[in-house]
This record gives structure tokens, C-alpha cells and sequence, in this order.
């Protein structure tokens, strides 16, 4: 054999063996994932079946392999309960061999969830955990939060409604991580603006009757009622507000975490004028309005920002997976910082060195029944705001946080 076939060969067997399938490290043999969520109770219609479907939509998109290894998904219903979540979590990582845990409603779940991820040194990327401290003075380099924090959706609807002269507030608060953090960041923006809190009142998670809460914040006499509540609680105070008198009045509400099924199941005469801040809306461009058409025919209803960023967030963790060539967490998140996040679900997007996915957020207010010209025709995009303006700079209580 000649000199040249030799090194040739040589040549060949190099490039095979360091190429990136050669290289490619999953453990298991199989990438998986875990859609943590929550699958009959409160936030079932936001999450639930609705995100399982858009990970798995994601997986099939994706050609349901990486690097070779299939990938599977599972899903967990964790019942807004934070220890069954932890328990769930531990389980999934534990001996399920879960590579990635997703979704996960409800902060005080979130919250004990990453607390499991820390301890197995597994990725969370979380979707329906709001509260800002998670990637605050909680931060973790094996969780991201990727939709949306307190602090923005403050910033979007606060600002605004301050700046259109709402200037006095009272909360209707959920008394649980989630509702604390919506209202104290609500509040910082609204006092930097000039505006003023005159009081607040807090409501257990899912309480069935807001009558007395509502008949206190019609009382203070502010200008603005802030919902700073998720579902159920958000629907519920709206509803009550109708029939206290609250807008006849003259008393306005805003929502500080409004989902467009809540929109849906309110109806659009109950909800018509509400100002609110959202990561996504199905309809604002031809990418969201194709995907969403698919995801449509899947559910029969359109998605949150919430199911829809879980899509983005496991093609994300799969292209990331792929362009690494293992399943590591940290050099998975490595590259998805390396990587600038644009996609139906996020503008200008990018993973942070406190692990939160800051990308563009939009203020839009809800149609009224004349407005509307299809279904599911719910908002006006009245801004864009950016995500460096609306998420803000990173926490220094975050240990992650370059000085």
C-alpha cells in the first residue's frame, strides 16, 4: 500500500473518530425529558396537557433523535403542591434517568424543584415560575427561567398604566412566592414613576369566594386594582369586579398576570379593555400564527406564552445538546448562552449569566367584542418592549453575576 492510501487512510479514520457522533457523550443512551406540570388543577389550562403537547411537538420537529440517541418525554402532575413536586423531581432524576426537567407551575413549586436540581446537578428550565428571586438570591447554574419573571411583567403593565394616569393602586395579592414578588415589583416601578400604593390585600391560592377582597380594594378608592395573582384567583377578581360596580365606578383593573385562556374563559365582554404584559400572543406575526395553527389542531384551543415557550425551550436544549455533543447540563447551558435565541416565541433572546432568558415582551390590551374579527382574536399589540428594558439588569443577590 502506498505512502498516500496510508495517510489517506489515516486521514479517514481521524475524522471518524473525533467527529462529533464519535464524540457525542449521552448518557443513558437516551436524552430525557419531564414536562412537570400541573394537570387538573388551577393552572391545568395554561399548562397541563397543553405543554406536554408543545414538548413533544418540539421532540417530533426536532426528528425524535439527537446525536444519534432517541428522546424521549414524560410528564408528572404535581398538584401545586411543592413537596410532591420535590418528591416527583427527585424520583425523575434520580432513577428515571431525566435529563431535563420542564414547565412547572406555581413558584413554591418551582422553587422546590430547584432545589432538587441543585442537589442532583440536573437542568430545570422553568416556564410558569414567575418569581423573580429564582434567578435572584435563588439563582443556579442547572436552572433557567425562560418566559417571563415578576419584574417584567411589572415593568410592562405598571409603567404603562402609571403613565396613562393610573397613580394610585391597591393589590389583590395571591398569598404565596409568586403573588408577594408580582406585587413588590409592581410596586417598585409604580413609586419610581411617581405613583402610590395606598394598600393591599392578600388572598389565599384558588380561594373560591374574593367578595370581601374585592369590596376592600373598592373601598380604598385607588384608581387602579393590581391583580397579582395567577389563575384562578386573577379570573375570579375580574368576574367579582364586574358585578361589585368596581369599573362603573370608575375604578380600573390591571392584570399583572393575565393568559390569554383566561381571556377566553372570562369572554371578551367581561375582560375587554385590560392592559397586560405577555411573552407571546398566537396571532402577532406569521411564525407564532403557524405554529400555533398546528398546536390549535392538536388542543383545540391556542397556547399560552407559557406552552409555547416550553416548545421553544426544548428545541432550544436540543439544538444546544447537538451543537455540545453531550447531555451535560453545564456545557448544554454553555452553548445556549453562546447562542443568540431567536424563534416564533422569542425576539432578540439570550441566556444570561444568572440563567434567565431575556428576550422581547409585549403590552397589549384586550379587544372588545366589536374588535374582534375571529376566534381567539383577543389583543391589540399596543408596544414592544425590550427585554433589556423589561427584565432589567441581573440581580447582584445572584452568586452568578459577574462583579
Amino acid at each position: 500500500m502506498s505512502a498516500t492510501k496510508v495517510t489517506a487512510g489515516f486521514t479517514v479514520l481521524t475524522l471518524l473518530l473525533f467527529s462529533p457522533a464519535a464524540l457525542a457523550q449521552v448518557s443513558d443512551d437516551v436524552v430525557k425529558i419531564g414536562v412537570l406540570t400541573d394537570m387538573n388543577g388551577p393552572a391545568s389550562a395554561s399548562t397541563g396537557k397543553g405543554s406536554v403537547t408543545a414538548a413533544q411537538m418540539a421532540v417530533d420537529d426536532f426528528g425524535g433523535k439527537v446525536l444519534g440517541k432517541p428522546i424521549r418525554v414524560i410528564s408528572g402532575d404535581h398538584q401545586d403542591k411543592p413537596d410532591i413536586g420535590a418528591t416527583l423531581a427527585r424520583r425523575w432524576y434520580d432513577t428515571e434517568q431525566v435529563d431535563l426537567i420542564v414547565d412547572v407551575p406555581v413558584s413554591a413549586v418551582g422553587l422546590a424543584v430547584q432545589n432538587i436540581a441543585n442537589e442532583k446537578k440536573r437542568l430545570l428550565i422553568v416556564h410558569s415560575t414567575g418569581t423573580a428571586d429564582f434567578h435572584g438570591k435563588f439563582c443556579s447554574p442547572y436552572a433557567i427561567q425562560w418566559v417571563f419573571d415578576t419584574r417584567a411583567l411589572a415593568t410592562g403593565t405598571a409603567r404603562e398604566v402609571v403613565k396613562r394616569g393610573g397613580n394610585t393602586w391597591f393589590f389583590l395579592t395571591d398569598d404565596y412566592a409568586f403573588g408577594h414578588s408580582l406585587e413588590r415589583d409592581a410596586s417598585a416601578v409604580i413609586t419610581a414613576n411617581g405613583g402610590k400604593v395606598v394598600g393591599s390585600v392578600r388572598l389565599p391560592f384558588a380561594t373560591p369566594d374574593v367578595s370581601s377582597f374585592i369590596l376592600q380594594a373598592q373601598a380604598s378608592k385607588a384608581k387602579i386594582i393590581g391583580i397579582a395573582a395567577g389563575p384562578p384567583n386573577n379570573t375570579n377578581e375580574i368576574k367579582a369586579a364586574g358585578e361589585f360596580g368596581i369599573f362603573k365606578g370608575g375604578q380600573q383593573m390591571a392584570g399583572l398576570l393575565v393568559l390569554i385562556t383566561d381571556v377566553h374563559a372570562l369572554g371578551l365582554p367581561a375582560a375587554q379593555g385590560l392592559l397586560l404584559t405577555t411573552s407571546f400572543y398566537w396571532d402577532v406575526d406569521l411564525p407564532a400564527r403557524d405554529w400555533s395553527l398546528r398546536y390549535f389542531a392538536k388542543m383545540d384551543v391556542m397556547p399560552t406564552m407559557w406552552q409555547a415557550g416550553v416548545y421553544s425551550a426544548v428545541t432550544n436544549y436540543l439544538k444546544a445538546v447537538a451543537a455540545s455533543g453531550t447531555d451535560d447540563p453545564l456545557k448544554v447551558t454553555a452553548k445556549l448562552r453562546e447562542t443568540p435565541i431567536e424563534d416564533f416565541f422569542a425576539r432578540h433572546g439570550k441566556l444570561r449569566d444568572d440563567n434567565l432568558m431575556v428576550h422581547d415582551l409585549m403590552l397589549v390590551q384586550v379587544k372588545t367584542p366589536e374588535e374582534s374579527k375571529y376566534p381567539w382574536d383577543y389583543y391589540k399589540v399596543l408596544t414592544t418592549i425590550s427585554g433589556d428594558d423589561a427584565f432589567g439588569p441581573p440581580d447582584p443577590a445572584c452568586g452568578m453575576v459577574k462583579k
